[in-house]
C-alpha cells in the first residue's frame, strides 16, 4: 500500500506533519479528515522530488493569484473586535434562517463586511466550504478570529443539523460577555483618572515646589534639624528629581517583570489569586468569572457540545487561571465517573448557592437551564455590584487625593509654624 506525506492543520490551528499509508491520495485526505486534520498538502512519498502537492481545499484557502503572481493569506488572520464578531454571527443565523444556503449567506456577508481580516476570512472559509471542508473546519483555520468555543459550537449545530439556532445562541452569549466586560471596565475608568490626577499632582510638588520650600528652610532655620515627616518628603522629593531616570526606569522594569512573570502558569495564578483576593475588586472579578463560567459551559451543553469537551472548552477561555484550575479538577472527576456538584464543591471556588442549583440542575436533567439561570442572577449581581462599587469609589478617592496632597502641604507648612511661633516669643 502507498504511503503518502501530509501537512495539515489540527483544530487549534497547529501545523502537524506525517506520514499515512492509504490505497490513493482521495482515500488519504477522507482519513485525515476524520482524524479531525485540515489537509494543507499531500503526495505520495517519494513522488514529485519529495515536494508535496498542494490539494485544492488548501491551495483555494491559503492563496490568491494578484497580477499573475500568487499572494499567500494567512491562516490565522488578525484579530476582529468582539463587536464586529457578534453583528457577524447574528445576521449569518438569521440568513440561514430564513433559508439562504450557507455558502450564498457567507458569500452576501463577505460583500457587506467593512473589517478587512474578517472579509478575507470569510472568503477562505467559503472557498474551503466550497472545496468539500465542513463549516468548522474551515472556521478552525482561523484561530485569531474564531475561538474554540466558536468553532466547537459550529461542528455541534452542524452535526444536529440546527447551526442556526447554534449561531444565535453564540450571539447571545457574545453579547452578554461584552455587556459584562463593559460594565467591569466603566467600573475602572473613574478610580483609573483619579489615581493618574493624584500622581501627576503629587510628581508636580514634588519637582517644583518643594525645591522651593528646600531653600526657604535653609536661609530661615540657618541649619536646625526639620520635623521627621518634613525630612521625608523633602528626601523623596530629591529622589524624584534628582534620580528620575532611575525611578521610572525602575517601575518600567517592575511593570514588565510583572506582565512576563504574569505570562507564565504560576505567576498568573498567583496574579488572579491575588486579584480574586483583594478587598474592592476581588468580589466583583468573582462574580464576572462565574457568571462567564456557566453562561459558558450552559451555552455549550445546550448546543450539544459533550460535558467533557465542553469543559475542556471553558477551562480554557475562562479568563482566570484559578476558576480554570477549578474548571480543571472538575473535568478530571467528571471523566472517573463523578457527577459535576462533588468536585465543584471541593475547589472552595463556587459558592454554595451555585453548587446547589446545579446540584438541582443534574437531578432534574435541565443543567443547561440551570446555569443559564445562574449566569444571569451573577449578571444581575455584577450590575449592582459595579453601582456600589463606583458609589464607593467615589469617596475613597477623594479621601486619597486628600491625603497625599495634605500630607506633603502639612509637611512643607510645620518648619514654617515653628519658625513663627520662635519669631513670636522674641
Amino acid at each position: 500500500m502507498p504511503k503518502f506525506n501530509y501537512v495539515a492543520m489540527d483544530a487549534k490551528g497547529k501545523e502537524v506533519t506525517g506520514t499515512l499509508e492509504s490505497e490513493n491520495q482521495t482515500t488519504a485526505y477522507s482519513r485525515l479528515r476524520e482524524m479531525g486534520y485540515f489537509t494543507t498538502s499531500i503526495v505520495e512519498a517519494g513522488k514529485d522530488g519529495g515536494q508535496p502537492a498542494v490539494t485544492a481545499p488548501a491551495a483555494r484557502a491559503g492563496t490568491r493569484k494578484v497580477a499573475g503572481k500568487k499572494m499567500k493569506l494567512s491562516l490565522g488572520g488578525g484579530k476582529v473586535k468582539s463587536k464586529v464578531l457578534t453583528a457577524f454571527t447574528r445576521q449569518l443565523a438569521t440568513l440561514i434562517d430564513a433559508g439562504l444556503p450557507l455558502l450564498r449567506g457567507l458569500e452576501v456577508l463577505r460583500k457587506g463586511e467593512k473589517n478587512p481580516a474578517l472579509q478575507r476570512a470569510i472568503s477562505t472559509i467559503s472557498d474551503s466550504v466550497q472545496s468539500g471542508s465542513t463549516f468548522s473546519e474551515a472556521m478552525a483555520q482561523h484561530p485569531k478570529i474564531f475561538n474554540r468555543l466558536f468553532v466547537n459550537m459550529v461542528r455541534a449545530g452542524e452535526a444536529g443539523g440546527v447551526l442556526d439556532v447554534t449561531l444565535s445562541r453564540l450571539a447571545d452569549f457574545q453579547e452578554k460577555a461584552q455587556k459584562i466586560k463593559n460594565k467591569v471596565i466603566s467600573a475602572m475608568v473613574y478610580p483609573s483618572v483619579v489615581i493618574f490626577v493624584a500622581i501627576s499632582i503629587m510628581t508636580f510638588l514634588m519637582i517644583v515646589i518643594v525645591p522651593k520650600f528646600q531653600e526657604i528652610f535653609r536661609d530661615l532655620l540657618q541649619g536646625a534639624p526639620l520635623p521627621a515627616l518634613t525630612q521625608f518628603v523633602i528626601g523623596a522629593s530629591n529622589l524624584i528629581k534628582d534620580q528620575a531616570l532611575i525611578v521610572i526606569g525602575v517601575l518600567v522594569g517592575l511593570i514588565i517583570f510583572i506582565k512576563i512573570w504574569g505570562k507564565t502558569t504560576k505567576g498568573r495564578y498567583v496574579l488572579d489569586k491575588v486579584k480574586l483576593s483583594s478587598p474592592v475588586f476581588g468580589s466583583l472579578l468573582q462574580k464576572v468569572g462565574i457568571a462567564r463560567f456557566t453562561r459558558t459551559l450552559g451555552t455549550l451543553i445546550a448546543s450539544g457540545v459533550p460535558i467533557l469537551q465542553a469543559l475542556n472548552i471553558v477551562r480554557e477561555t475562562s479568563g482566570n487561571a484559578v476558576i480554570a484550575k477549578a474548571v480543571g479538577q472538575i473535568h478530571d472527576s467528571v471523566k472517573e465517573g463523578e457527577r459535576i456538584v462533588q468536585p465543584m464543591q471541593s475547589t472552595k471556588v463556587f459558592p454554595p448557592m451555585v453548587v446547589s442549583m446545579v446540584e438541582v440542575g443534574e437531578e432534574t436533567g435541565a443543567l443547561p437551564d440551570m446555569l443559564m439561570k445562574i449566569a444571569d442572577v451573577y449578571d444581575d449581581e455584577v450590575d449592582n455590584a459595579v453601582a456600589a462599587l463606583t458609589s464607593m469609589l467615589e469617596p475613597i478617592m477623594i479621601v486619597f487625593l486628600a491625603v497625599i496632597v495634605g500630607t506633603i502641604v502639612i509637611a512643607m507648612f510645620m518648619p514654617l509654624i515653628s519658625v513663627i511661633t520662635q519669631l513670636g516669643a522674641q
